[in-house]
């Protein structure tokens, strides 16, 4: 950008960010706060907190980023045609960490999940900036998770009869924080399409905890759904995204979903406790071990540094584009799909082992449905 650009974008961020600073301050106002829990209305309120705070800021993250010279710059394997401001992360990240900060009081794992939330945004924004290998950034997301885990948060799955369970429970944590993490960065390809699967993964972790008498976790979930979508108007518009979030933002997202996993009580029953955030995160879980699976197999990797460093158009919402589906109407079937299987997860709250495990098969079967679809559709002329 040249320097009147710069300076229009620095003047646009920061006028837009003080006309919604009022309304944020409205809405902080300890009246309304209060109102908002006599009437019962607490979840919305957090939601519309952090989508008020996430709106101001993300403008101002893309004055700086203009300023900064933080842009992503168009090339092959990318799909924006002029260079995009990145570090929209830094807005959804204020946003959720000031709802959080005014209306939360800090149990041990919450103060885990927001130190590893904010020690994985600083690796993601060296990223945005530095471009840094592989390697380091793993090392970077490690560190994070290391972070959360000493402050208690740690799935149980292993049961205590079994030699060696903690290091088991360890090693497991460690695998989801960073599976589902990168899952969601890898999606950040199309306008909105991480953001918004972050919202509706939020939903229905909401829906989850209230229906497993979790309101500490419902809220939780209400400052990362408004959060996420008030980033869309920013991005998921027409005539294309004003700003990115970056991996710094994706990566907080995802992040942020994987500890909220963690931190539930999903169910008294183990198997339904497990198969619960599975649904709600099937998405990006099966697109990380359908593309990771495919590409070992037709030999594109051939090992963890070449997977890590390796950047390809073979993802879900790459694959539906091959078929023929505009960008926004690919974003919009995927949001579909974690709709079908957030709801799918909903039916969980009495079920039976032998019913879940048959509710888990059935979004298997529908997963590998679309497996087959895109393998066929990627196979044909468009």
């Amino acid at each position: 950008m040249n320097a009147v650009a710069t300076r229009t974008a620095v003047r646009e961020g920061i006028g837009q960010g003080l006309l919604s600073l009022g309304v944020l301050a409205l809405l902080m106002a300890p009246p309304v706060r209060r109102f908002s829990h006599e009437v019962g209305l607490v979840w919305l309120y957090l939601a519309a907190v952090a989508f008020v705070a996430a709106f101001f800021a993300v403008p101002i993250a893309r004055g700086y980023a203009v300023w900064l010279g933080a842009l992503d710059q168009p090339s092959p394997r990318k799909l924006q045609a002029a260079p995009t401001p990145l570090l929209g992360g830094l807005g959804v990240y204020f946003a959720f960490a000031l709802t959080v900060l005014f209306n939360f009081s800090f149990s041990r794992e919450l103060k885990g999940v927001a130190l590893g939330a904010t020690a994985m945004v600083i690796v993601g924004i060296l990223d945005d900036l530095l471009d840094l290998p592989a390697w380091v950034k793993l090392g970077g997301q490690l560190t994070a998770v290391t972070i959360a885990m000493s402050w208690g948060v740690n799935l149980h799955l292993a049961p205590n009869w079994l030699p060696g369970f903690v290091w088991i429970n360890v090693v497991l944590t460690l695998l989801w924080f960073l599976t589902v993490t990168n899952a969601v960065q890898f999606l950040d390809g199309m306008d909105g399409l991480a953001a918004g699967l972050g919202a509706i993964a939020g939903v229905f972790f909401s829906i989850a905890a209230i229906q497993t008498g979790q309101r500490f976790l419902t809220f939780l979930s209400a400052a990362l759904v408004g959060a996420c979508l008030g980033f869309l108007p920013h991005n998921f518009r027409p005539g294309g995204a004003r700003i990115f979030l970056g991996d710094g933002g994706a990566s907080f997202i995802g992040f942020t979903l994987a500890g909220l996993a963690v931190m539930g009580e999903w169910a008294e029953n183990g198997l339904v406790g497990l198969v619960t955030p599975t649904l709600i995160l099937g998405v990006p879980l099966f697109d990380i071990a359908f593309v990771g699976t495919v590409r070992v197999v037709t030999g594109k990797v051939h090992g963890v540094r070449e997977w890590l460093a390796y950047a390809g158009r073979d993802h879900i919402h790459h694959r539906f584009e091959a078929l023929g589906f505009t960008r926004a109407r690919s974003v919009f079937l995927i949001f579909s799909i974690a709709t079908t299987l957030g709801l799918s997860a909903t039916l969980l709250e009495r079920a039976t082992p032998q019913q879940a495990v048959l509710i888990l098969l059935q979004a298997i079967c529908v997963l590998m449905l679309i497996a087959v679809l895109e393998t066929v559709g990627r196979g044909r002329p468009r």
